[in-house]
This record gives C-alpha cells, sequence and structure tokens, in this order.
C-alpha cells in the first residue's frame, strides 16, 4: 500500500457533496418538466458533475495533481489499469468457471437489462460505459477515498465502497457493486493514479455490458 497518500481538504468534500446534491436536484426538476430521455438526462448531469468537480478540485486543491490524475499521469494509468483489468477478467473468468460446475448460471450474477432502441443502447454503453465511471471515480476515488485516507487504509476502503454500493440501484446481493468497489479502491490506493481504477471501470462496465447483449 501507499505510504504517503495525497489529501483532500474537508472543504474540497464538502463543496463535493454540495455538487452532487445540487445536480442530482435539479436532475428531478427537470424530469418533471422537460421532455428527455432520463438515459439523455443522465449523462447531461454526470457530464455536468465531471466538470464542476473538476473546476472545484483545481481551484480548490491547487490541481489534478491532488487526485492522481494530473495529465502526466494518464498514459502510465491507462496501461497500468489495461493489466488490471486483464488480471480481473481472468480472475472473473476462473470464478465463472466454479460457478458453472456448481450447477449456476454465472451471467445471471452479471446481467443487466439493455434499452430496446438501438439509439439508446449506444446511448447506455456511452453514459453507463464511459461518462458515469469518470465521475464515479472522480467522486468515490479520487475525493471520498481520497479524505478518509487520513485514517487509513480499511476506513477509506470500506466508506468509500459501502458508499458506492448505496448509491447504486442494486436487486438482491450486489455482487459486482462491492467486488467493483473494493478493485477500483485498492487501484487507486496502489497506484495513486486516478486513471488505473478509471480504466477498470471503465472495461469492467463495457464488458458487462457486451455480456447482456441479447443473441443473435
Amino acid at each position: 500500500m501507499a505510504s504517503d497518500p495525497i489529501h483532500i481538504r474537508p472543504l474540497t468534500l464538502a463543496a463535493t457533496l454540495a455538487v452532487l446534491v445540487t445536480t442530482e436536484a435539479a436532475a428531478g426538476w427537470l424530469l418533471g418538466y422537460v421532455e428527455i430521455s432520463p438515459l439523455a438526462l443522465l449523462g447531461l448531469i454526470r457530464l455536468c458533475q465531471i466538470v464542476l468537480l473538476l473546476i472545484l478540485i483545481v481551484r480548490l486543491e491547487g490541481g489534478l495533481a491532488a487526485i492522481g490524475w494530473a495529465p502526466a499521469a494518464w498514459g502510465p494509468g491507462l496501461l497500468k489499469g489495461a493489466w488490471w483489468s486483464l488480471g480481473f477478467a481472468l480472475a472473473a473468468a476462473l470464478g465463472m468457471v466454479v460457478i458453472v460446475i456448481t450447477g449456476n448460471d454465472p451471467l445471471s450474477l452479471l446481467h443487466t437489462p439493455l434499452p430496446a432502441s438501438r439509439v439508446e443502447m449506444a446511448l447506455f454503453f456511452l453514459v453507463g460505459g464511459w461518462v458515469a465511471p469518470l465521475a464515479e471515480e472522480i467522486c468515490f476515488r479520487g475525493v471520498l477515498y481520497t479524505f478518509f485516507r487520513r485514517w487509513g487504509v480499511w476506513v477509506a476502503l470500506i466508506v468509500s465502497t459501502a458508499v458506492f454500493v448505496a448509491l447504486h440501484s442494486v436487486h438482491g446481493l450486489p455482487v459486482t457493486q462491492v467486488v467493483g468497489g473494493i478493485v477500483f479502491a485498492l487501484a487507486y490506493e496502489t497506484s495513486r493514479n486516478l486513471m488505473v481504477p478509471l480504466t477498470i471501470h471503465v472495461l469492467g462496465n463495457t464488458a458487462i455490458f457486451a455480456l447482456s447483449l441479447p443473441l443473435p
């Protein structure tokens, strides 16, 4: 684990929470007055959150290096995240084999309901596979994990993963959210590079959505 973690100030955490609450409230209000696809609205809200959070971090913390996302770290983080994703995929494949041997269907744990329309499905992959993971990594790992890291790895991991799981709409045992939250946090902890968990998150979401595509 990293011995000298980066830190986020309480003011930055409070401002982040204010942005999230305000934008989510605005989304709920807009749904009642504007005819727009909920998926498109979600994408717009997540984009707004990304921009506002990045502005806050630059203004309050002096730059994106405060969350481990300085542009110079993007290339190495992308490569490291790809290797993490490969290892995670191999472990998941092994787990699926074990589940099949026990007589269960592993895809039932990963299945995600997809829109019927091709346009909506493309939007689903764009928002759920790319835009949302970026917003979530900035919030959950970049700000939340980094803030609670001052009290130790376990506190930061448990808090960030618990909030990550709680804010996702899940039914039954949230296996993918729990595992994902832990993996993203550990990847961030060991690298101090936000691009690493972001890459894993994007590739993981995209793979899960692809596995949920209807067979021809």
